[in-house]
């Protein structure tokens, strides 16, 4: 990744980027040599008031009470949408981060709750994920859970059932990976405790101007972060706020 052009802080207008936002430039030299496959967080969206997810998961409503379409309209208006059945859609920044989503990721971090509704020992072992036969991760996947279960592929994504606490885990991620970085793909409580651990290196958080109100909560503010990340705020002209982050 390089760091996109001009203006304060690197970033420069609403016009569409030719470059990437090389979060290994901003990391010192002793931290790149410590961290040779980043932990990244990428494309997550919260509201206003800092909630990315609903409560009362089921299998009809993934997110809860909350309507995905008001927090990730964003995502699916852009050209790179990998869930797009027809040609079009925005270019510019939006755009950008949807194609970045799977640079030089080798692997991905879940909680169980972003696998699928089920809770307590599995049930039902033919739940397959939210994401019919081809998943969008193309990589090793690591699902924490308490409750194993044998592991298995759809097409170039395999799902492992993990019971361990958040370093092990991303050790075992990043074995897989084979040198490239590891993606932490939330939810929101699963990404809180990778932050409680200090594990993360950097983040994309896209904050929309919607406020919820209740569910579940990524942040107070923002500024919670800043005593261990650098942070950049990047307007879009959809109207999402992208929030860039990087270890100190």
């Amino acid at each position: 990744m390089r760091p996109l052009p001009g203006g304060r802080g690197g970033i420069r207008g609403p016009e569409s980027p030719t470059t990437v936002f090389d979060y290994r430039q901003r990391l010192s030299t002793a931290q790149e040599e410590h961290v040779a496959q980043l932990l990244r967080v990428q494309n997550i969206t919260v509201s206003s008031d800092g909630i990315g997810a609903g409560e009362d998961q089921t299998l009809e409503r993934p997110f809860g009470h909350v309507d995905p379409g008001r927090l990730f309209s964003w995502a699916g208006a852009t050209a790179s949408w990998p869930n797009r059945t027809e040609p079009g859609g925005s270019r510019g920044l939006d755009d950008y981060f949807t194609r970045d989503f799977t640079h030089n990721i080798g692997a991905e971090i879940m909680g169980r709750n972003k696998f699928g509704p089920q809770r307590g020992p599995w049930q039902d072992h033919d739940w397959l994920g939210w994401w019919g036969e081809v998943p969008p991760f193309h990589t090793p996947v690591f699902v924490m859970t308490h409750h194993q279960r044998p592991s298995f592929s759809l097409s170039d994504t395999t799902f492992h059932f993990v019971d361990g606490d958040p370093a092990t885990v991303l050790e075992q991620a990043r074995e897989a990976a084979q040198g490239k970085d590891v993606r932490l793909g939330g939810g929101v409580t699963t990404i809180r405790q990778f932050l409680d651990a200090d594990l993360v290196d950097t983040m994309h958080v896209a904050v929309s101007p919607v406020k919820l109100g209740s569910g579940v909560r990524l942040w107070e503010s923002p500024d919670e972060l800043l005593d261990r990340f650098h942070l950049e705020v990047v307007p879009s002209p959809s109207g999402m706020t992208h929030h860039l982050f990087w270890r100190k």
